[in-house]
């Protein structure tokens, strides 16, 4: 029997809140929730979902094994050494500081969740979108909304709510905390200069050199979209970053790339007046200002998602909701929206051309030296992915005008 074209280009399932890694030619998605008849469901812990850049296919979903974490949302997925480390969340019974990773470069196959237990020092309290940067081996984790106990408060921490009988109180931090993977310590830095960002959750993080980039974020009912460093070898903040020219409105849930040595492309969110946004900016550290990116689709709007940087410099924005998620949480999406944000290798786009003109060279690509003809039916079945899910979703939304009318 002839395998269903259907099964040979599947997707990852809708959601939002997930998280995402690139490693090698793959990127890795993990968790997050979808809405069913307005509820929330997370997605179970023990999938992985992988895609292949070079094919552009997704990649059976495969089952994990070991000490799985929750299924949770809001979590911060982080990738060292081939490996992703998943922190905090939410999940049915509240929030998590709980630190977990598995190898994604396993040799038989088998994905096995590792919890971390035997570690030194004090992770941070439990809390979810919160975000991280990578450098130097450590992971750095700033901010995220959460829980803390009466004992626990400080000037780090902005009060939401309390629960007085058991002195739980929630709200947004700005707080640092770091965890060496080679140590498997946790500590917190000392900053030694320069005002810290005010506390906020939703927000986005990014490295470039040994400069962490924070943007945006919301507390209380004020969402941001101020800019700010931090030295991640001197522990300095740089204050709020003054810009020249016109800047990114204010949003939450939206996503920093660092894209070459010094710019960072800047997309989606949720604005302070609950608009899901589509709008691209890449910022130059040269220049010390944004620019918008104007051939954007304005109908692709995205928030809660995610976003990893390819080989060749593109960024791939994964799932979240087209919707705003804190009045109509519907809109959760699935497919892959690829920025490409610099100029492609000529060996790329000569690859391109003969995979989408494949039927018209199908008498030459067999005259091609081996390790060539092999990437070149990668790029084959890449576009004729492509083609189908066009074709699909041409075919859903021609079926669905058909049952308006």
């Amino acid at each position: 029997m002839a395998a269903d074209p259907a099964d040979q280009f599947c997707v990852a399932e809708e959601r939002s809140g997930h998280c995402a890694v690139v490693d090698g030619n793959f990127l890795y998605v993990w968790g997050g929730y979808v809405s069913i008849e307005e509820n929330e469901v997370y997605l179970p812990s023990d999938e992985l979902w992988i895609y292949d850049m070079d094919s552009g296919l997704w990649q059976t979903m495969h089952l994990m094994e070991g000490e799985l974490p929750t299924s949770m949302s809001g979590s911060c997925g982080a990738s060292i050494n081939g490996k992703l480390y998943i922190f905090g969340g939410f999940d049915d019974k509240g929030y998590s500081n709980r630190l977990y990773y598995v190898n994604l470069r396993t040799k038989t196959g088998t994905y096995r969740w590792k919890k971390i237990t035997n570690f030194k020092g004090q992770p941070p309290t439990p809390r979810d979108k919160l975000s991280c940067w990578v450098y130097k081996n450590r992971l750095i984790y700033f901010g995220g909304y959460g829980c803390r106990k009466h004992n626990e408060l400080s000037d780090c921490f902005d009060v939401h709510d309390a629960f007085w009988e058991g002195q739980i109180f929630w709200g947004w931090h700005n707080d640092v905390h770091v965890f060496d993977t080679t140590t498997q310590t946790w500590s917190q830095p000392t900053i030694r200069g320069g005002d810290p960002p005010q506390p906020r959750a939703a927000h986005t993080c990014a490295v470039l050199g040994n400069k962490g980039y924070i943007f945006g974020g919301r507390v209380l009912q004020t969402r941001m979209n101020d800019l700010h460093c931090l030295n991640l070898d001197t522990w300095t903040w740089s204050g709020r970053i003054n810009i020249s020219g016109e800047k990114p409105r204010d949003r939450s849930w939206h996503t920093l790339t660092p894209i070459g040595d010094d710019r960072l492309f800047l997309f989606g969110g949720l604005s302070s007046d609950n608009v899901p946004l589509s709008d691209g900016w890449i910022h130059s550290i040269a220049t010390n200002g944004w620019k918008q990116l104007t051939h954007l689709p304005k109908s692709r709007p995205r928030l809660w998602h995610t976003a990893c940087l390819g080989q060749e410099g593109e960024v791939m924005v994964f799932g979240g909701s087209k919707d705003d998620l804190l009045f109509m949480d519907t809109g959760h999406c699935s497919d892959l929206l690829i920025f490409q944000t610099q100029p492609y290798s000529l060996l790329r786009l000569c690859l391109d051309c003969i995979g989408k003109n494949a039927a018209l060279l199908e008498n030459q690509i067999p005259c091609l030296p081996s390790k060539l003809l092999q990437e070149v039916l990668k790029k084959i079945t890449f576009w004729a992915a492509m083609t189908h899910r066009q074709e699909r979703k041409a075919e859903t939304e021609r079926q669905s005008q058909l049952h308006c009318t």
